[in-house]
């Protein structure tokens, strides 16, 4: 019997899900609902959007179907290591073993996306954007969505399976909470954050960023900057600062971010054009929502994957890459439950949501606000990558590298690394 699946949300998580379901065989009908209108048709604004990097949790998952991850990979910027940034002009470098690929989310989404629909056509896959999902019938299997472009018309569709890959504020999400003992835990992380878009250096400048290194600069109060090359001659990233008390959001003037930028970032501040320095000062600040949840499912035909499910702090990397590990790892469950939807949905939440919550926990506090922990923070990621190589059988590896590098379940990651955790929990919670 041919299962109707619905997944709300457009997003590289629930795009991949499709592929992975349609491969299956004729057992599954697609339908995508996406409020968001078709990103091939229509440019988004960028003000709040910064790259996604992704490892090989990501690009794991990417390589099962036929094609995807070389897609990827043609529209990526392969990162070899990290360099640091401190005022007296000294740099830090920190080597990866493995190649980290950054691009912009849109460009993944549209990768997917062409993927998808050059394989399938709508007998079994119809994608429908500029439809919001208003509410969710759990009794009589239906969805209720507004159509942007026919002024806000209403209309219903059933399902068999119904997918919430939309983002932290999930819509699917928010109809669950009126189902007995389904709790959901958002937080608001304490930083905010503001995107930055430069030129790259250009060879007469006395600017030196090389183009496969993610580049970073910290001030003492946590302010803290993320840059790296695009395809291109542009280089975007992010900077992020605490709510309160901060420097950024107050800037009012092309002149105060100009100097702001020249004074603490002078390799940004010589970059920065007027126009970007206009543009930044216009820029809404964002901030990030964390989510947990107690499970992942709901009955027999309910499923949360990605940010929906456990949206996380861009801190440490991880938001797409544990998304597009969900579909990974469901994809397995449906292989040893024979496509039975209800068990492998039921053990989804079983073996996913430790990882979930682990995941969140790891974002808010890995990385300390405080200059000194955060010196600590280095000296304990180089004597942990000694000590492995010396007695890999006595010694883990370092933090970082199990979460960016690694395919370790986030769970056991902070099980090995729950001191470090508190600790930092403990410093940020006071800074």
């Amino acid at each position: 019997m041919v299962k109707k699946v619905v997944i709300v949300g457009a997003g590289p998580s629930g795009l991949l899900l499709a592929q992975y379901l349609l491969r299956r065989g004729d057992n599954y009908q697609i339908d995508i609902y996406e409020r968001r209108s078709d990103p091939r048709i229509v440019s988004f604004s960028k003000s709040r959007t910064y790259p996604i990097s992704l490892n090989e949790r990501g690009m794991r998952a990417l390589r099962q179907i036929e094609g995807l991850e070389a897609a990827v990979k043609a529209i990526s910027l392969a990162m070899n290591g990290s360099i640091s940034h401190q005022k007296n002009d000294k740099t830090r470098y920190t080597p990866r073993q493995n190649p980290l690929f950054t691009l912009d989310r849109t460009n993944l989404a549209i990768a997917l996306l062409e993927n998808l629909t050059s394989k399938y056509n709508n007998n079994r896959l119809n994608i429908y954007f500029d439809c919001q999902c208003q509410q969710v019938d759990f009794t009589a299997k239906t969805l209720t969505f507004i159509n942007s472009e026919e002024t806000d018309k209403s209309f219903t569709v059933n399902y068999d399976f119904l997918v919430g890959a939309d983002g932290a504020y999930s819509a699917v999400r928010e109809s669950l909470k009126s189902t007995e003992f389904f709790e959901c835990e958002q937080k608001y992380i304490t930083t905010d954050y503001k995107s930055i878009f430069l030129p790259s250096p250009n060879k007469s400048s006395n600017i030196s960023l090389e183009r496969d290194k993610i580049h970073s600069w910290r001030l003492k109060d946590g302010t803290v900057i993320l840059l790296l090359h695009q395809i291109g001659k542009t280089m975007s990233g992010v900077i992020y600062f605490p709510r309160q008390q901060n420097q950024v959001a107050n800037l009012s003037t092309t002149e105060e971010v100009l100097t702001f930028f020249r004074e603490n970032f002078p390799e940004i501040g010589q970059l920065m054009p007027e126009s970007e320095a206009e543009a930044f000062m216009h820029r809404p600040v964002s901030t990030v929502l964390t989510v947990r949840c107690n499970r992942y499912h709901y009955s027999d035909s309910i499923l949360l994957i990605g940010d929906a499910a456990h949206a996380v702090s861009p801190s440490i990397g991880q938001g797409c890459n544990a998304a597009l590990e969900d579909v990974f790892v469901f994809d397995q469950l449906l292989d040893e439950y024979s496509d039975n939807i209800a068990e492998a949905i039921a053990q989804f939440t079983v073996r996913r949501q430790p990882d979930g919550d682990a995941l969140v926990e790891l974002g808010d506090n890995v990385f300390p606000l405080s200059q000194g922990l955060f010196i600590e923070f280095i000296l304990r990621e180089l004597s942990a990558k000694i000590l492995h190589n010396l007695f890999p059988k006595n010694f883990s590896q370092s933090l970082f590298y199990l979460i960016s590098e690694s395919t370790v379940p986030y769970s056991e990651i902070l099980n090995l690394y729950k001191g470090w955790v508190s600790k930092v929990k403990k410093s940020n919670a006071k800074f």
